[in-house]
């Protein structure tokens, strides 16, 4: 062994600890499987945005520009949270390279070392990393298994005095629950009691099925004061692979949250600001993706719902649903095993999330057909076992 190989620097101990989340089970499988896996509608994005791209392209938009985001779509962003009873300053609004990036910049701005913030578990895997990689501590707070709404005594019971901040999701990923307004307002007043940021991530605020829709923690009082609300384009305009977030809060908040963006990315590109913008004055294009999601929702909750071994939460927004499977005798790895095998249907195992054993999540991002077909497998195989 030479002096080299004997005293290689080591990398960040905290990797270790970070998850690959959904990873393994996401790997594209033959064509003959049907996916209920994939969180990414199966629409194109509209083509007026595709458009404004290109003749942003054509305009020769390629040089470097605010880094936050143009005023012209930074004040898009602002008049968009409007409705939502988010009233921000358009100097507020940072535009990030995907929602992760606004998670995460929000993470490193408002966490330090040794932190404690709280998920409501099961909860979306990149938070429990997001959080790690900033020397924080994840927390997961069991909700209620009924509805997966958030269970006030458990989070009584595991906030403490390291807690700094608790994560929000709703429409959530992966349990499809939207919280009341009632909720929201109590999760503002348990933040406020214990004097801790809320990270809103409303990514899914488009796509809600029940009567109320999303509710801002910003809509009460204390809310606003100590909200970082955490969105972008990917799912309610099917811009996955654009890559384009935003984030918005308190000004002390917004001040650190611009140093980290220009030290770690600039800004996102140049040519893709002017679409982001025509994106949020769309309407008939986003409803027509929504009313797709609302037909195929039921679809799958009826289809899933009589499945042997099944319990099956009506879903309330965004397009999972999480169904307990441990009627049917098997644990959810196992169940996400066989059923690839067996049945050639793809589904996500709720055990890659602290407090998701045995339940599964399931996709409706995908076609009519796809749903008959992958229902009609699964009940195949099951009352074939």
């Amino acid at each position: 062994m030479n002096l080299g190989e004997m005293y290689m620097p080591e990398i960040n101990p905290v990797l270790s600890q970070v998850g690959k989340g959904f990873a393994a089970f996401l790997a594209p499988p033959g064509p003959e499987v049907v996916r209920f896996t994939v969180g990414q509608p199966d629409f194109d994005t509209p083509q007026l945005v595709v458009d404004e791209a290109k003749a942003a392209l054509d305009r020769g938009e390629t040089a470097y520009t605010r880094p936050q985001g143009s005023e012209v779509l930074c004040k898009a962003v602002k008049d968009h949270l409007m409705q939502f009873e988010i009233d921000v300053l358009a100097n507020d609004v940072v535009v990030t390279p995907g929602c992760k990036q606004a998670l995460f910049y929000s993470m490193m701005a408002v966490l330090a070392p040794g932190d404690e913030v709280l998920l409501l578990s099961p909860a979306w895997p990149s938070y429990d990393g997001m959080v790690r990689l900033t020397g924080a501590l994840p927390v997961h707070v069991p909700v209620l298994r009924e509805n997966y709404h958030p269970d006030f005594d458990e989070l009584e019971r595991h906030v403490t005095a390291k807690t700094k901040a608790i994560i929000l999701n709703s429409p959530n990923n992966p349990t499809g629950a939207v919280y009341t307004r009632e909720e929201t307002q109590r999760l503002v007043e348990f933040a406020v009691d214990h004097d801790l940021w809320i990270l809103d991530d409303m990514i899914y605020s488009t796509l809600v099925w029940t009567d109320v829709g999303y509710t801002s923690p910003c809509a009460f009082e204390g809310g606003r004061e100590r909200t970082i609300t955490i969105g972008g384009w990917s799912k309610g305009w099917a811009m996955t692979g654009w890559r384009l977030g935003w984030v918005t809060g308190p000004t002390n908040v917004m001040d650190g949250v611009k140093t980290i963006n220009v030290s770690a990315a600039t800004h996102v590109p140049t040519f893709l600001m002017p679409a982001a913008a025509k994106a949020l004055s769309l309407d008939d294009e986003v409803q027509v993706m929504k009313d797709a999601f609302a037909e195929r929702r039921v679809l799958m909750h009826q289809g899933l719902s009589t499945l042997p071994g099944f319990i099956v939460p009506e879903p309330e927004g965004a397009f999972y649903i999480l169904c307990d499977i441990t009627g049917t005798g098997l644990n959810d790895i196992e169940f996400a095993q066989q059923a690839l095998e067996h049945a050639k249907v793809q589904v996500i195992p709720g055990s890659l999330m602290q407090g998701g054993e045995g339940l599964i999540r399931i996709s409706y991002a995908t076609s009519v057909d796809n749903i008959h077909e992958g229902i009609r497998r699964l009940r195949e195989w099951l009352e074939s076992r």
